[in-house]
């Protein structure tokens, strides 16, 4: 059995699409269905279903999904046992997209420069998914924004910087009130399925604030990347070290802004749990210099 069929199998089930999973592992969807009618001729059960635009897994496929994970976990903490040497394989981390740029590189530069040989694999996603990731042992650890639900008893979460809400907009208007910006400026609303959206738009709420609302999207980079084009004003966590080279000017909220919390999650219990905890101290270093 070829494990990068069941690979194929997981992303198919994680994405809901045969598209979507191609994307994901670079290939096309003709080859990404291929691999799936071959795992299922090798097993002799159909393993997912189409329901609509989107993909599912059939109850067998519900059945063997946690043990394929497994199987290419083991498989990847294998190869860096063989290459690498390592006792303890791969450390498997995860970071919320968008600390991706500015939160991961500086944190495993540190990491590499004391461990240069360890075997790291990166998944970028959003942080609750990421926290069950954690707390099922799929992932040693992640970066993530903070969870606003009680973990398991198996994790723990330490917090590495805070992040103000602002208002951004485009150079052409510093110096204005901020609210004044979210009043009468074209608004470029953070998703309000992610927690930092929430907390911009509780603030607009609790202030009777009613942007005249011109697009709604998840990403931080992206807004910017808007309001650098002129095409609004956002509210969002204090990220200026991604928009230094933009025409984005920063603007304070006139009272205490909320304040979003990003840190470190891992498993306490897992094999790696002595890793994830150097791999915390490091973070801790890297901002509070």
């Amino acid at each position: 059995m070829d494990t990068k069929y069941m690979q194929s199998f997981v992303a198919v089930v994680e994405a809901g699409s045969f598209a979507e999973a191609a994307r994901r592992l670079d290939l096309t969807s003709a080859a990404i269905a291929a691999r799936i009618k071959a795992l299922e001729n090798d097993l002799g059960v159909a393993l997912v279903q189409r329901s609509g635009r989107s993909v599912k897994p059939t109850e067998n496929g519900v059945r063997i999904l946690e043990g394929a994970k497994a199987v290419i976990r083991d498989i990847r903490g294998l190869r860096a046992m063989a290459v690498n040497g390592s006792p303890l394989g791969e450390f498997r981390i995860g970071c919320f997209v968008s600390a991706l740029t500015n939160v991961l590189p500086p944190l495993l530069k540190r990491v590499y420069d004391p461990h240069p040989d360890i075997s790291i694999f990166v998944t970028p996603g959003a942080s609750v998914e990421l926290c069950h990731k954690v707390a099922s042992g799929e992932l040693d650890a992640a970066v993530v924004v903070e969870p606003q639900f009680s973990l398991p008893k198996n994790c723990r979460w330490q917090p590495l910087m805070e992040e103000p809400l602002v208002v951004i907009a485009h150079s052409s208007l510093k110096g204005q009130d901020a609210h004044h910006l979210l009043l009468t400026q074209p608004f470029i609303r953070y998703d309000r399925n992610i927690y930092g959206g929430q907390l911009a738009d509780r603030y607009l709420r609790d202030h009777q604030l009613h942007p005249r609302q011109r697009l709604e999207i998840d990403g931080i980079l992206p807004i910017a990347a808007l309001v650098h084009e002129g095409l609004g004003v956002s509210l969002i966590p204090d990220w200026s070290s991604m928009w230094q080279s933009m025409s984005i000017t920063r603007i304070p909220l006139p009272e205490r802004a909320p304040v979003r919390r990003n840190g470190l999650i891992w498993n306490t219990q897992g094999h790696h749990a002595r890793m994830s905890e150097f791999i915390y101290q490091q973070a801790r270093a890297v901002f509070s210099a």
